[in-house]
């Protein structure tokens, strides 16, 4: 079988994670070919404040300034097996995977396809897991399998190395923080998913995939850190309406609210979300974990 490999990475991480889930593979026969996607327009890495967070209002919203650059698909058309890497920013897709999405050569390629989207992100995946099940959808692609690699430390500790590395391109840990990103052994050890996609193509057990996935770890489920990523998206679904009234992508008259926004989301992140958490704990036989955690994590 031919596995065509779609990813953007800028750190190269996403990049690493899906080396690591095709080798195996490639030990079992299959051709792979990687297919980078790049914008129109690059976006900055390292990044600084402004520009990071100048690209908020439109990642929250599904509307990306730009597209990507026309992928020369002709090598990969009889690809059984698409795998899309990329990572979460906002708690949506990144506007580069987005403008994949929405780009109609690769609607039209992906059409009647099996995909398997790969997030290697901080630690809330969850909103942009449903916004590409919707992608896939509208597509009329099929989405077998959702993998994905997160940051296993605190939500506070992860928020401070992350903008510690896309910042001031810093990953390595110090004395009072850790590495930041998913950890090397969980990217060596993403191999295992590999071997899962193997055998399921083998055995031709495509429809029970994501079970075998989740067996093996596919997807670590925090639900403390999933409840304060739903109620921030709907914040942020709020505050993203709010700056574009003034203004488009990169237009100075939103700076000011888009200011703001930073300004909130540090107050949030630092003193609303330990009390969040604390919340769902106190709160958690009436949170309904396991029913949530079958939509959140499995392909209905």
């Amino acid at each position: 079988m031919k596995v065509a490999v779609f990813y953007y990475s800028q750190s190269g991480q996403a990049l690493c994670v899906a080396k690591s889930i095709c080798t195996p593979l490639v030990d079992h026969g299959h051709q792979v070919i990687y297919k980078q996607i790049v914008s129109l327009e690059e976006f900055p890495y390292p990044w600084n404040k402004n520009d990071f967070f100048d690209t908020f209002p439109e990642t929250r919203l599904g509307l990306p300034p730009f597209g990507i650059k026309t992928i020369d698909f002709s090598d990969i058309e009889d690809a059984g097996l698409v795998i899309i890497a990329g990572q979460s920013w906002f708690l949506s897709p990144s506007l580069p995977i987005q403008s994949f999405f929405l780009d109609e050569g690769v609607r039209s390629y992906l059409h009647h396809r099996d995909v398997i989207f790969v997030n290697a992100c901080r630690n809330m995946w969850l909103m942009t897991a449903r916004q590409i099940k919707s992608y896939v959808k509208e597509i009329g692609a099929r989405l077998v399998g959702h993998i994905v690699l997160q940051d296993r430390h605190t939500n506070l500790l992860s928020a401070l190395t992350i903008v510690r590395w896309l910042m001031f391109n810093k990953k390595e840990g110090n004395a009072l923080l850790p590495d930041a990103g998913v950890s090397p052994k969980d990217i060596d050890s993403a191999s295992r998913f590999g071997t899962v996609i193997a055998n399921a193509y083998s055995k031709n057990k495509v429809d029970t995939l994501q079970d075998e996935l989740m067996k093996e770890g596919s997807i670590i489920y925090k639900p403390s850190v999933l409840f304060l990523e739903k109620a921030g998206h709907r914040m942020f679904g709020l505050w993203a309406g709010f700056i574009r009234k003034k203004g488009g992508y990169r237009d100075k008259r939103r700076h000011t609210r888009i200011n703001m926004f930073f300004y909130y989301l540090l107050f949030v992140l630092f003193v609303v979300s330990p009390f969040g958490q604390l919340f769902f704990f106190l709160t958690y036989p009436f949170q309904k974990v396991n029913s949530h955690k079958h939509v959140d994590c499995y392909l209905i």
